[in-house]
C-alpha cells in the first residue's frame, strides 16, 4: 500500500485547500493518474499517484485545508490485499493454546469477619488520639498529619538547575517533552511568559436596538479570506512592513506610440495576436532596466546584500476573479514584441482560468501592474517581493500640451514607479523613468521586431 501525500511545491507554499476529488474509493488508476486538485496561493495544482491500484481511502473533504506532507489517499497496488490488523494467511495454522498450569489448592483460611465503616467514623489525622491510660514512650511524638505530597514532575537535573536560576517552580511548567517532560525549553518560555492579569469584567447595560431598526446581520455578507485572497493579504501587508516604499509620477507623450499600434493591430491579428500596449512598454522596461540595473534586483536581508540580476524575467499583474495573480514573462529581454504580446496574453488567459503552471508564477526581477486596461489617473502599487520596484501604468488620455511653443493635443501616458529605498534612491529611479519615457516616446528606439 502506498499513500498520496500533498507534496512541496516550492515557494514557501505550506497549505491548501482542496478543491476537488478526481477520484473516488473503490476506483482502479494508473501511476501519474491526478487524484486531487488542490488550491495553493499560487495556482491550482493537480496532485499525482505514484503508482497504480486502487483507492482504498480518500481523506478530507472538498473545501478542506490541506497541510504540505499530509496524505491525501491510500492506495492498494496489484498484488496486495487490505487485510485488517492481526489477520492469517491462508493455510497458517492456529497459534497453540496451552492450558493454564494447574497447582494444589492451599488450604483457605477463614477471613476475619467485616463490619461497614460509615463516614461519620473517619476522623482526620489530628483527631486521632491514643487511648486513656497509653502514654508514648518518652521522646516519641505523636504522628502529625501527612502532607500530601505533589506529583513527581519528569525533569532532567540540569532543567531543575536551569528553573532554579531562572526562579522558577517548575512543578507549574506545562512539559512538552516525551512523557510529559519537561525541557530547558518550558522553563525559559514559561519564565520569559508574562502573567496575563485579567480586568475585572464589568457588564455593559444593555442596549436594545430601536424596534423599527433591521437586523443588522441580515444585510450583511462575511467572506472568508483564503486561498489568492489571503496570500496576497499576507505578501502586502509583509511587503508595505518590511520595504520603505516611495513612490515616483510622470507622465509620457506616447501620441508615436497610438499610431505605430494602429498600424500593426491588424498584422498582428492576422498572426493571431492581440497587440497590445502593453508589450511595447514591457520591451521598454527591460532596455531600462539594463541601463538602470538597481531596479531589477532583490534584497538579501540575511546576508545584508542587493542582488543585482543579469536576466529579466517580467511579472505582469493580472486581475482574476479569485485575485490578483502575477504571471511571469522569462526573459523578456530576448523576446520581439510580437512575442511578448502572445505570451502576456496566453499567461493572462491560463490565471483568470486557474490553468497556469507554478513555474509561470515564479522568478520575477521586476512587476508591471497595468491600472490603465481599467481605468485610473495614479495610484500607488505596493511591491512585489522579492523584488525592489514595480511600475504602475494608466490610462491613456488626451491632454493639452505645449510643443515648440504651440498647445496641442498629445496621447498621455500617466506612469507611477513604486521602489523600496533601502536598494536605491529616488535620483536612480528617476533617470530610470526618463529613459523609460524617452523609448515609449520614441518606439523606433526599441529597434521593434514587428515581422
Amino acid at each position: 500500500m502506498v499513500d498520496v501525500k500533498f507534496p512541496d511545491v516550492g515557494e514557501g507554499v505550506t497549505e491548501g485547500t482542496l478543491v476537488k476529488w478526481l477520484v473516488k474509493e473503490g476506483d482502479e488508476i494508473k501511476a501519474d493518474q491526478p487524484v486531487a486538485e488542490i488550491e495553493t496561493d499560487k495556482a491550482i495544482v493537480e496532485i499525482p499517484s505514484p503508482k497504480a491500484g486502487k483507492v482504498l481511502k480518500l481523506y478530507g473533504r472538498e473545501g478542506d485545508i490541506i497541510k504540505v506532507g499530509s496524505t491525501l489517499a491510500s492506495i492498494a497496488v496489484p498484488g496486495e490485499e487490505a487485510k485488517p490488523p492481526g489477520a492469517r494467511p491462508p493455510g497458517a495454522r492456529p497459534p497453540e493454546i496451552k492450558p493454564p498450569e494447574m497447582r494444589p489448592t492451599e488450604e483457605v483460611k477463614p477471613a476475619m469477619p467485616s463490619r461497614e465503616i460509615k463516614p461519620s467514623e473517619i476522623k482526620p489525622a489530628e483527631e486521632i488520639k491514643p487511648p486513656e491510660g497509653i502514654r508514648p514512650p518518652e521522646g516519641v511524638r505523636p504522628p502529625e498529619k501527612i502532607a500530601e505530597r505533589p506529583e513527581r514532575v519528569l525533569a532532567a537535573p540540569s532543567t531543575r538547575r536551569l528553573a532554579r536560576e531562572l526562579g522558577v517552580d517548575i512543578s507549574k511548567v506545562q512539559g512538552t517533552g516525551p512523557g510529559g517532560r519537561v525541557t530547558d525549553e518550558d522553563v525559559r518560555r514559561y519564565a520569559e511568559a508574562k502573567p496575563e492579569v485579567k480586568p475585572p469584567q464589568v457588564k455593559p447595560p444593555e442596549v436594545k436596538p430601536p424596534e423599527a431598526a433591521p437586523e443588522v446581520a441580515a444585510l450583511e455578507e462575511r467572506i472568508p479570506i483564503k486561498g489568492i485572497r489571503k496570500t496576497i493579504a499576507e505578501r502586502m501587508v509583509k511587503s508595505l512592513f518590511t520595504a520603505p516604499h516611495v513612490v515616483s509620477m510622470d507622465e509620457a507623450d506616447v501620441t508615436e506610440l497610438v499610431k505605430l499600434r494602429e498600424k500593426e493591430k491588424k498584422t498582428a491579428e492576422e498572426k493571431g495576436i492581440k497587440l497590445t500596449y502593453l508589450a511595447f512598454i514591457i520591451k521598454a522596461v527591460t532596455v531600462a532596466l539594463k541601463q538602470h540595473p538597481y531596479l531589477n534586483a532583490s534584497i538579501d536581508s540575511q546576508r545584508n546584500e542587493i542582488v543585482l540580476k543579469h536576466y529579466y524575467n517580467i511579472g505582469i499583474a493580472v486581475d482574476t476573479p479569485e485575485g490578483l495573480m502575477v504571471p511571469v514573462i522569462k526573459n523578456a529581454d530576448q523576446k520581439s514584441i510580437m512575442e511578448l504580446a502572445a505570451e502576456s496574453e496566453r499567461l493572462a488567459e491560463e490565471a483568470r482560468s486557474r490553468k497556469i503552471k507554478l513555474p509561470d508564477l515564479k522568478g520575477n526581477t521586476f512587476t508591471i501592474t497595468n491600472i490603465g486596461s481599467i481605468g485610473g489617473i495614479f495610484s500607488t502599487p505596493i511591491i512585489n517581493p522579492p523584488d525592489v520596484a514595480i511600475l504602475g501604468v494608466h490610462r491613456i488620455r488626451d491632454m493639452p500640451v505645449a510643443v515648440d511653443g504651440e498647445v496641442k493635443v498629445r496621447k498621455i501616458l500617466p506612469l507611477v514607479i513604486s521602489f523600496d529605498h533601502r536598494a536605491l534612491d529616488g535620483a536612480q529611479a528617476a533617470r530610470f523613468m526618463n529613459t523609460l519615457i524617452e523609448h515609449l516616446k520614441d518606439p523606433d528606439l526599441l529597434l521593434i521586431d514587428i515581422g
